[in-house]
């Protein structure tokens, strides 16, 4: 998954950005709010953590000019005002969560994840397609069973691809979602993983699970589950 941080605080900002990139996630920073709402309005992230207090622009008015533009990607405040009409007024702005600061990365990370399966239509923590089970906190995956050794990018390929059901998943969204800007995007790399992934599903006596589309990208044969 995907998610942009806008915080002004830069050694805040990047111990976030690390514990968040630790987990498997791919983060975008930016540490003003005019910045922030640039990226933001991209609208490819699966989740925005966003300070109030910015410079350029508030946070605030960031949340305000994304739901104006009816971009609907989950919001979470991170705010020092603990007072019950700043976090309402908040929430009915368009805000979807709030963590008070000083917080714990754990909860932050607790948070998002959950934030993001909501936004998604998925409650539960493990999800199933077919025979495969996939377990969003311990972050392993098991077919029939038998415990998959997944590279981390080949294991957030599989919990894309499970988030988007049916869906023909093109190269580019996948380089979209699981890397930052940062990186270098190739779609040849995608092409790796992908064919990787895909040999170490295909255990003996199961049937294929990822199915290529020729020029169009990849798309799970089975509805997703959840237990």
């Amino acid at each position: 998954m995907r998610v942009l941080l806008i915080e002004d605080e830069q050694r805040l900002a990047e111990n976030i950005v690390a514990a968040l990139r630790e987990t498997g996630l791919a983060v975008d920073y930016a540490l003003d709010g005019e910045a922030g709402s640039h990226l933001a309005e991209q609208g490819v992230y699966d989740a925005i953590v966003l300070d109030l207090m910015l410079p350029g622009k508030s946070g605030q008015r960031v949340l305000r000019d994304l739901r104006r533009e009816k971009i609907h990607t989950p919001v979470l405040i991170l705010t020092a005002q603990e007072g019950k009409e700043s976090i309402v007024s908040l929430l009915n702005a368009g805000a979807d969560d709030y963590l008070s600061k000083p917080f714990d990365l754990g909860e932050l990370l607790a948070r998002i994840k959950a934030l993001i399966r909501r936004a998604k239509g998925v409650s539960n923590p493990i999800l199933m397609v077919s025979d495969v089970e996939l377990n969003t906190v311990q972050q392993t995956v098991r077919r029939r069973g038998q415990l998959l050794d997944l590279s981390p990018t080949e294991y957030r390929i599989l919990e894309y691809l499970i988030h988007r059901p049916r869906a023909i998943v093109s190269k580019q969204e996948l380089l979209e979602h699981l890397y930052d800007f940062d990186w270098e995007h190739h779609s040849n790399v995608i092409e790796a993983h992908v064919s990787n992934l895909r040999r170490k599903l295909n255990i003996a006596g199961t049937e294929p699970l990822i199915e290529t589309l020729r020029h169009r990208g990849y798309r799970l044969r089975d509805e997703i589950a959840v237990l």
